[in-house]
């Protein structure tokens, strides 16, 4: 029978995926202090920069799905990992020679942001190639499992290398963890890739958007995801703001409510096979939605105090734990049902989704809480959390009662 324990790509996989996302979170601790202390960025440099880095998840997505499923995933995903280290490199050496300038920051957060776009759409559609359809969910559960270890090992370790050697310095580690990702991808040995059908880019976008677009659990499985996202940028736009103002939690209560609903997502990923056996994967990606909405209300009618803190911080990690659980369920259901040559391209069109939604969730917290207040800007996102669910409720999703049977063969994309 086959396992993941023996399984030696996958476990290169995880292992360098997770590296280069503990690097990342690095840099994401690193960057912006370089940028405001070092660099002594106004404001809206700062703005240019979080959109430098977060614009080709938009831009780039459906066209990086194209070059996911007609080149090799593994090739993308080591030649991505090695221009990154030496775009991520360039920081300290343009440091070291005085040259490093917002511009120069810019650029490379612009450059990396569009290589993560395309190794993602690699590296997300890799998976089916290297594991059995019955380990399918327990590899995205392990997968997420150890993402979220490696997210908190990058962030706090971040924070404590740029207190003691410096951001800049910090970078070299983000550099090193892109180099350690491209060896352990070099030991990948995935199947080949499905043939696919030549054509012109928008001919291929338009194949994996339809496909989506047109199959019974594809699409509401997106749907649901594009609206969560729009919810949860309108609730989340404001959740560290209410925190530090109407709550007085501090730094430090603010450390402690993300630390413990970070920990949440590590605990949902490692039940998340376990509780899709027992209640079926419908079940949990309902509850998973549906908990962002019971999980919200805390925040909404808290007080100043340590006990409320506590309070949002175990609604946090439980949201977070629900969550993520019923993000890899759903992420295995879009990988079992769609056929190989369309894997990536089906994937990035749900990247495409969310990541154009995320914008209009900003502006709609900003105008409600313009209007009417930040309180009503997070009781609206609190209460569009509920969409998500309505839409997996009236489509067939809800008669999940277990795993899809993979699909196979070609489907009519014309």
């Amino acid at each position: 029978m086959a396992s993941l324990r023996c399984n030696g790509s996958f476990r290169a996989y995880w292992l360098g995926e997770g590296s280069a996302l503990a690097g990342s979170s690095v840099n994401a601790v690193a960057l912006p202090v370089v940028a405001v202390l070092e660099l002594k960025a106004t404001p809206g440099q700062v703005s240019l920069l979080t959109a430098a880095a977060t614009a080709p998840a938009f831009l780039l997505a459906l066209p990086a799905g194209v070059a996911g499923d007609r080149w090799s995933k593994r090739r993308i995903m080591i030649g991505t990992d090695l221009a990154s280290a030496t775009a991520v490199a360039v920081l300290p050496a343009a440091w070291a020679a005085g040259a490093l300038s917002m511009a120069v920051l810019c650029a490379v957060a612009l450059l990396v942001g569009a290589l993560t776009v395309l190794h993602q759409a690699a590296s997300i559609a890799i998976v089916p190639e290297l594991v059995e359809p019955e380990l399918l969910h327990p590899a995205n559960t392990r997968i997420a499992s150890v993402f979220s270890v490696s997210d908190a090992v990058g962030t706090y370790g971040g924070t404590l290398v740029v207190a003691m050697a410096g951001a800049v310095r910090a970078l070299w580690l983000d550099a090193a963890s892109y180099l350690v990702s491209a060896w352990c991808a070099s030991r990948i040995r995935s199947s080949p890739p499905a043939p696919v059908r030549r054509g012109g880019m928008v001919r291929a976008i338009r194949e994996g958007v339809g496909f989506v677009m047109r199959s019974p659990l594809q699409r509401p499985l997106v749907l649901s995801l594009a609206t969560h996202a729009y919810a949860d940028t309108v609730v989340v736009t404001y959740v560290a703001y209410t925190l530090l103002t109407r709550l007085d939690a501090g730094s430090t209560g603010l450390g402690l409510v993300m630390g413990v609903t970070g920990a949440g997502g590590l605990v949902g990923a490692l039940v998340a096979t376990r509780l899709v056996d027992r209640f079926g994967p419908a079940r949990v990606m309902l509850a998973g939605f549906l908990s962002y909405a019971v999980c919200g209300v805390p925040l909404l009618v808290a007080h100043p105090g340590p006990v409320w803190l506590g309070v949002i911080a175990l609604a946090g990690a439980a949201r977070t734990a629900a969550a993520a659980a019923a993000g890899t369920t759903q992420r295995s259901i879009r990988q079992l049902t769609c056929p190989d040559e369309l894997q990536s391209r089906a994937q990035q069109t749900s990247v495409w989704l969310v990541a154009g939604a995320r914008p209009f969730g900003a502006v709609t917290a900003g105008w409600i809480a313009s209007a009417f207040g930040v309180r009503a800007a997070l009781l609206a996102g609190t209460a569009a959390y509920l969409v998500p669910a309505s839409l997996l409720w009236a489509s067939p999703v809800r008669r999940l009662a277990t795993m899809p049977t993979p699909q196979k063969g070609s489907p009519d994309v014309s």
